[in-house]
């Protein structure tokens, strides 16, 4: 599907020494390319990155990005982390030189079949899943993007029958040209980002972005049961699936009477029972409805779903089980980054759960948590930046302790919470106010509760 550039002596800018910027600098000089990054980090910021770039001839300027570095380039890499409305980058684009994120980058040389999937929430379970479907149909499967292993280092391992398994962000579909997808998926749309999109319109129409380059040999699986993906369906090139856990659909997947079923116009197919998934919680029907759709798309038969579908575990950070301590069980659900994915959260449990909320505020609106609050939280332990925002928007709803830490808010629900109660660190923001990213505030969470002593007396 690749349509190869020519990178051999072209000057090129890598914007940004996130995990994806420094693994396309070393892609590109591999190839012989002229590179360059520029990261607005300080080089005391950037000391574990700067060595292993300088050692293959890497050229880095860090503090800050230069005006002739961006007007001396034959095209600019984009990591998803830097907002496309920067004036360097609008200034290079007005003088004609093109600007590409890494995974563009990446679908320029990548072999074989690719399947994007997109969505505010659910994309990192949905895309490790898929990938475990497409594998246990006797397929070979990559997995990365947004999730773990940047699409560029998957380059060298795919092959031209193989399938390479994409999360792809609104960050990365912002900056895509050819990109192409046998399969995506939009998994739901809700208000996410608003901090870089500036409006929802925006955000939703980078997440659409995702089918614009397909035909009508390719396949867009979309959510039924959400509006703003049933608004994508309109003028798609593709073949439509539909995924749906409350209506029966005519093409794609839906459960009846607690079994997952996939219809194809005349014929329908049982794939399994609900409850044979090891994952919790109803939005995780949704994410295993989407993968029976991918599934189904890319060739593999019903009993091969099944048997992924049933050995699949939590993904790290999403919704993770940790321990039962004293009779107090924990879930690390760091990756629950906006509010919709902490509201599907507190919809895991039916009550006594106490809720770490905070972080870095992406422009959210935390009034809309209220009713799950006062339903199921007994209490809510706020942290980071967020917290005084939060504090003000759910005032009411719940008790409410600001914690400030990560470690405080552990410390103090365990102190509180009674045998049979529920912590949950479920954010509902990003983490970079205190973390380097939701895996290290994940991990730490982990870290604390398995240091715990379990109080004496409750």
């Amino acid at each position: 599907m690749s349509t190869e550039m020519q990178v051999a002596g072209k000057r090129v800018l890598v914007v940004g020494l996130g995990k994806s910027g420094v693994a396309s600098a070393l892609f590109l000089k591999a190839r012989g390319a002229r590179v360059t990054v520029s990261d607005a980090k300080s080089e005391e910021q950037l000391r574990g990155e700067i060595p292993a770039l300088l050692d293959k001839g890497i050229a880095v300027e860090a503090g800050g990005h230069g005006e002739r570095t961006f007007r001396q380039q034959d095209f600019i890499v984009l990591s998803p982390g830097v907002p496309v409305d920067q004036p360097m980058i609008v200034q290079a684009k007005q003088l004609g030189i093109p600007v590409i994120g890494e995974v563009e980058l990446a679908s320029r040389f990548l072999k074989g079949n690719i399947v994007a999937i997109t969505g505010s929430n659910g994309k990192t379970t949905t895309t490790s899943l898929a990938g475990d479907v497409i594998a246990a149909g006797s397929k070979a499967a990559l997995v990365g993007g947004n999730i773990g292993t940047p699409a560029i280092e998957l380059v060298p391992k795919s092959t031209e029958k193989g399938w390479v398994v994409l999360e792809v962000s609104s960050f990365q579909l912002e900056t895509i040209e050819t990109f192409h997808p046998r399969i995506a998926a939009v998994l739901n749309v809700t208000p996410d980002h608003l901090d870089r999109h500036h409006t929802f319109e925006a955000y939703w129409s980078a997440k659409k972005r995702v089918f614009e380059n397909q035909t009508a040999d390719d396949f867009a699986a979309l959510n039924a049961d959400d509006p703003e993906c049933v608004r994508m369906a309109v003028d798609l090139k593709g073949k439509v699936l539909w995924f749906s856990r409350k209506d029966e659909v005519k093409t794609g997947s839906f459960v009846r009477a607690n079994n997952i079923y996939y219809r194809d116009g005349g014929s329908e197919r049982e794939i399994m029972p609900v409850a044979d998934m090891q994952l919790k919680g109803s939005h995780n029907v949704e994410n295993v409805l989407a993968a029976v759709c991918i599934g189904m798309a890319a060739g593999c038969t019903p009993e091969q779903i099944r048997s992924a579908v049933k050995l699949f575990k939590a993904v790290e950070h999403r919704l993770e089980y940790v321990a039962t301590i004293g009779g107090v069980q924990y879930y690390n659900d760091s990756k629950a980054t906006n509010v919709d994915a902490t509201i599907k959260a507190l919809e895991s449990f039916p009550a006594n759960i106490h809720i770490i909320l905070g972080g870095k505020d992406k422009g959210s609106d935390y009034t809309v948590l209220k009713p799950l609050l006062r339903e199921r939280v007994k209490r809510v332990y706020t942290i980071g930046a967020a917290a005084e925002k939060i504090e003000s928007h759910i005032s009411g709803a719940t008790e409410v302790l600001r914690t400030g830490t990560l470690e405080n808010a552990v410390r103090r629900a365990t102190e509180m919470a009674k045998p049979g109660d529920i912590i949950l660190l479920a954010p509902a923001c990003a983490s970079f106010d205190q973390f380097t990213g939701y895996e290290q505030r994940g991990r730490v969470f982990k870290e604390l509760v398995a240091g715990l002593q379990v109080p004496v007396s409750r």
